[in-house]
């Protein structure tokens, strides 16, 4: 009993940090703040284990935050519990705080960027399924809003978690049943939500999300399952302040002034009570010390390969030496050729099926507990995903993905398997590294370079076959290029990357009987690009440059040159101009002209030598 009225009156001070934080700030979500005051109470004042000194204690149990707009209520939970200064929490949404509106890792106990919801789960089950397999004896937890249930990356979530039979998981949903601009679809039936859950094999646990006894007694018996576990917590919106409570229209609202002390005076005064002595302290686990070299042995290639080929080979040489790679498929790893690392290395492979968006969270998940995972399907199913990316970034995530299969190269499949969007995608995201090897001794460089690297890094394969140009341990830095044919006399340079490179060097061949020399750079680094290169070449080539690239005109190698060439070149961009359809690889390239008789036409046009 005596834990029980502790336990209340912490939860009170969460709810009045929370209207207080709000209102100074003058932006926010106290609402849904107030729905979980005692969700969030029971969890870090008794359930979860933690050493508030060290937020990366690998005995720490972790908690993800995935209705990310409840933001104000977490940072009010670390106050409490002595994680940062009471007085930290004025600066709630302010330039210069780490508080900010919705979690990120500049907070360094957030483990992933929350917020775009539907993603939470996901990222929760790659920190338990690491923890898994590194042998943590902690949990993970993971608290989602009801609103948030309908995005189906979340299913996907649920189903993987099942999958990999986490019993280390435990996720709560806070059913306040009001969403933004209207309730949720299911309200308050909360055993609709437990079909849903049981359906996708989870252990559901009904419970009165405001009552500290009953939330305390269903975290019990979630330990004690074989799987992953939920509560399904009936709360109400607004919870402890009558003139909120259970009404639309208050979402994304602070209080007013006035309407911040009547709140205030409903709440009564702030509780006096020693939350920090509540905090459980984890006995302390080794940390795993794995491997970890880059630099791998490389194969000794002698014949034409795709590169998609020497991809998963790579990742089996760099699992070698490295201990802490992981791989991820989305069920395409017999054609991105992961399934050598997963015949190698099964404890250190993971399937997600086809559930693109959640294959990232998890990758997610993995990286914030010291992994380096490698995730494979093909470019264009990564568009799925691109939230999930785009969110990794910000998670300061250290993910590596390759995207196979890209462009019209990949031939007869036809246009929805063609990746012709994925170089956008990937350079529109500040930090990340774009790499397009041409032959397989070029993408066991590119696979070297991308695992140095901490951050971000997306690496495309193509389907077919391809001649090899380079040898074997050649480096390929990132923000590199190579020159394959140059001459002093040449009279305009080609830019290409991947697949393209070939039908550059034919055009070589072709202009240089018609005494038309032309240099060729291989750009096999799109982002970084190397652009005082580029434009060294382009001076000496007279300001005479054409790109060729399968990919659309936007966001590509085409533009990234153009950038770096702007008011000191004339750039012809060859490149997929309009929506493919099937044929032979030889036949598009030629159709939508970024072929070598394309290439020529272009040089001569910008040469003047002939039509």
């Amino acid at each position: 009993m005596e834990n029980i009225e502790a336990l209340e009156k912490i939860a009170k001070r969460l709810r009045i940090h929370s209207l207080v934080m709000t209102t100074k700030a003058g932006s926010g979500h106290p609402s849904t703040c107030l729905s979980m005051a005692e969700i969030l109470t029971c969890l870090f004042f008794h359930e979860m284990q933690f050493n508030p000194r060290d937020p990366q204690d690998w005995a720490n149990d972790e908690l993800v935050l995935s209705k990310g707009h409840a933001a104000p209520i977490l940072w009010a939970a670390y106050a409490e519990a002595g994680i940062i200064p009471l007085s930290h929490l004025p600066t709630l949404r302010l330039f210069t705080s780490s508080l900010e509106g919705h979690p990120t890792p500049r907070m360094k106990w957030i483990k992933a960027a929350t917020g775009s919801l539907g993603q939470g789960l996901s990222v929760a089950a790659g920190l338990a399924a690491a923890m898994k397999l590194g042998r943590s004896p902690a949990r993970v937890y993971a608290v989602l809003g009801d609103g948030e249930c309908a995005e189906g990356s979340g299913w996907e979530a649920a189903h993987s978690a099942w999958h990999l039979k986490l019993a280390n998981l435990c996720a709560v949903v806070d059913i306040n049943r009001l969403g933004q601009s209207e309730p949720t679809m299911h309200e308050h039936d909360i055993d609709a939500y437990a079909r849903k859950f049981r359906a996708f094999g989870w252990e559901a646990f009904p419970v009165d999300g405001h009552s500290l006894p009953d939330i305390l007694a269903a975290l019990d018996a979630a330990r004690q399952t074989s799987g992953p576990a939920v509560l399904l917590a009936r709360t109400i919106k607004g919870k402890g302040v009558s003139f909120i409570e259970n009404k639309n229209g208050w979402h994304g609202k602070p209080l007013k002034d006035q309407e911040l002390q009547a709140a205030l005076e409903e709440l009564g005064p702030m509780p006096e009570v020693d939350a920090k002595a509540l905090v459980r302290r984890p006995p302390s686990v080794p940390r795993p010390a794995p491997a970890k070299r880059f630099r791998f042995k490389r194969t000794d290639y002698r014949d034409k390969t795709a590169t998609r080929l020497a991809y998963g080979q790579s990742l089996v040489s760099l699992g070698k030496v490295n201990e802490s790679v992981v791989a991820i498929d989305g069920d395409v790893k017999n054609s991105t050729y992961a399934d050598k690392f997963f015949e190698t290395f099964p404890d250190r492979s993971y399937q997600s099926y086809i559930a693109e968006q959640n294959m990232v969270g998890l990758a997610i998940g993995f990286s914030a507990k010291g992994f380096v995972p490698f995730l494979a399907t093909f470019s264009a199913f990564l568009s799925r995903g691109h939230d999930q990316v785009r969110m990794a970034a910000y998670s300061a995530a250290n993910l590596k993905i390759a995207g196979s299969h890209c462009g019209v190269s990949i031939g007869e499949d036809g246009p929805s398997q063609m990746g012709l969007e994925d170089l956008a995608m990937f350079r529109s995201i500040p930090g990340c590294v774009v790499l397009y090897p041409s032959d397989a001794f070029a993408t066991e460089g590119c696979v070297e370079a991308m695992a140095a690297h901490r951050g971000l890094a997306y690496i495309r394969t193509t389907r077919p076959a391809t001649p090899l140009l380079y040898s074997k341990g050649e480096n390929f830095p990132l923000g590199g290029s190579k020159v394959l044919r140059s001459s002093r006399s040449d009279m305009a340079v080609v830019v290409a990357a991947g697949i393209t490179v070939f039908e550059a060097l034919k055009a070589y061949e072709v202009l240089k009987a018609k005494k038309i020399p032309i240099r060729v750079v291989d750009a096999y680094s799109i982002e970084p690009l190397d652009a005082d290169g580029l434009l060294k070449h382009s001076r000496a080539c007279r300001g005479r440059v054409v790109v060729v690239e399968d990919h659309f005109p936007h966001g590509g190698l085409g533009e990234a040159a153009a950038a770096a060439l702007a008011g000191s070149a004339r750039v012809e961009h060859l490149c997929i101009r309009e929506l493919p359809r099937s044929g032979k690889p030889e036949e598009l390239l030629d159709a939508y002209g970024i072929n070598a008789r394309a290439i020529v036409q272009a040089v001569k046009k910008l040469t003047g030598k002939g039509r």
